[in-house]
């Protein structure tokens, strides 16, 4: 099983994240929240997907294409660091992904789609991954960061945005 990353493993920005997820095995905590996205997606009408509880704010669609497309970004870093690779990888910034991105024009089934073919590329990862693996470390965004760090902060990430989408738009 794969242990809960020390504080030095990652940079101080994704404590947030990391420490939302619950103790035990994180694949399963990843499975388990696959089954739980999808069931909240389902819920969704068609017309609440552009809505935005602010003005500035992200649409619903926007915000499940943001984990989606954090999740692509992250299980990339998770893939160099797991390999080896330690060379720097830069930051993203997600606004700029969200602002390229036409996810208002996407339907319910199809960001259910993305997501899922998205989480299953991740489990299939670290699935394969030797347990040592998950002990390297490489260089993100200016910071070390552990393997395990990563598969954190993908469950994390994920946690906070599901969160936020059941208090301030459903």
């Amino acid at each position: 099983m794969v242990q809960r990353p020390a504080s030095e493993e990652y940079n101080p920005y994704f404590a947030v994240y990391i420490d939302r997820v619950p103790d035990g095995d994180i694949v399963e905590q990843l499975r388990r929240q696959q089954s739980t996205l999808v069931e909240l997606l389902d819920a969704i009408p068609s017309e609440k997907l552009t809505y935005r509880y602010a003005p500035g704010k992200w649409s619903v669609a926007q915000l499940i294409g943001h984990i989606a497309d954090t999740e692509r970004v992250m299980s990339y870093r998770l893939l160099r660091v797991a390999r080896g690779d330690r060379t720097p990888l830069p930051g993203f910034d997600q606004d700029l992904f969200v602002a390229n991105s036409n996810f208002d024009e996407w339907t319910v089934g199809s960001l259910k789609d993305e997501y899922e073919a998205v989480r299953k590329s991740t489990l299939s990862l670290l699935q394969g991954l030797p347990a040592s693996a998950f002990a390297f470390r490489g260089v993100v965004g200016g910071n070390e960061t552990s393997t395990a760090a990563l598969a954190y902060i993908i469950a994390g990430h994920e946690l906070h945005h599901v969160d936020i989408l059941r208090r301030l738009y459903l």
